[in-house]
């Protein structure tokens, strides 16, 4: 008799609770360990100007396709990759209060919701002309009108995309939200905007929170200002815009899975979690402790994403997703850089 059969025999006792607990453990420390290489990583010269999370689901992909994955590791990889990467989305919300969103005022506010649902409607349009799967379309277009990975990682709640799908729109969002924060300030520099304006047009548009700042504060501080607060106003859209999707999801039966999509009520947690920062407030002291332990989930639910990924089914997809992210990348610059030469 194994031991989960033995435990089975107890009155009141469950293989899932065994799973949920026991059995997390070796995937946990293997998820550990590619997060904390994802971090070692990111130290070395030319590669700070990427993210843990990214450099985590790299190492990952590229561990789980040479060298392989040990079956007793899958739950732990399971737990990091649903239930930490839920709470690090909750704790977003401490980066974000009401009164930072409302400081770009109602013209900036609007700037960054148009530009959201225009480049979220045309990447989808882009992805049937081009013939890409709508889960990974979906994907994309969340991860370039949002926030990037994290994004990604509450749409795919919904879409219930594969690991190698989204392992593929992180990849391209990474790509073309670097060539971004490298380019933007020339970019701004030849279209002559100031530094709010260049700061609303970064935030509006670039992927990621960090490529955000990186391309802002190279403009100058009152543009780094400007950009962080527009970019965590797209944040606080990452809300509605995950309802919206799981609302369209359920109304169409779940999509091509035939399923009923659940609705992303973790969600909710990530508004609550701004109210809270926003009328009541934590310590000063704790709030670099919050950021850090954010990040640090949102890297190990990534590099869980990693060890579960296929390079062949990726290298399957071609080129066709990538094409979709660079139409979208182009779209979204574009489209709020007219908007801002129009409204600042």
């Amino acid at each position: 008799m194994t031991a989960s059969e033995s435990f089975s025999s107890v009155p009141g006792a469950s293989k899932a609770g065994i799973g949920r607990v026991g059995g997390i453990w070796p995937g946990l420390v293997l998820v550990g360990v590619i997060t904390g290489a994802g971090y070692s990583l990111r130290e070395m010269p030319g590669l700070v100007i990427f993210s843990p999370m990214i450099l985590a689901v790299i190492i990952g992909m590229l561990f789980a396709n040479t060298v392989g994955v040990a079956h007793n590791a899958k739950e732990g990889i399971r737990f990091s990759q649903k239930t930490l990467l839920r709470l690090a989305i909750v704790l977003l919300g401490f980066q974000l209060t009401v009164d930072q969103a409302a400081s770009i005022g109602i013209g900036g506010f609007g700037l960054v919701a148009l530009t959201l649902a225009a480049t979220f409607l045309f990447t989808l349009g882009a992805a049937r002309l081009l013939g890409v799967e709508r889960r990974l379309a979906q994907l994309i277009a969340a991860g370039t009108s949002i926030c990037g990975a994290s994004a990604i990682v509450a749409a795919n709640t919904v879409t219930n995309a594969r690991d190698e799908d989204v392992a593929y729109a992180v990849a391209s969002i990474t790509l073309f939200g670097t060539v971004a924060m490298l380019a933007y300030p020339l970019l701004g520099a030849f279209a002559g905007l100031d530094q709010n304006a260049f700061g609303l047009w970064a935030g509006a548009s670039i992927h990621e929170v960090a490529q955000v700042i990186g391309a802002s504060f190279q403009y100058g501080p009152q543009a780094g200002e400007a950009g962080t607060v527009a970019k965590l106003t797209r944040v606080a859209l990452l809300a509605p815009m995950v309802f919206a999707m799981g609302f369209a999801a359920r109304r169409s039966g779940g999509g091509e899975t035939g399923a009923r999509a659940p609705m992303p009520w973790f969600v909710l947690g990530f508004v609550a979690v701004v109210l809270w920062n926003s009328f009541v407030g934590i310590p000063d002291a704790l709030r670099p402790y919050i950021v850090f332990f954010t990040t640090l989930m949102l890297t190990m639910g990534l590099a869980a994403m990693g060890l579960n990924a296929n390079v062949s089914e990726i290298r399957s997809r071609g080129l066709r997703p990538l094409l979709l992210a660079l139409s979208a990348f182009v779209f979204i610059a574009g489209f709020s850089l007219v908007l801002v030469k129009l409204l600042v």
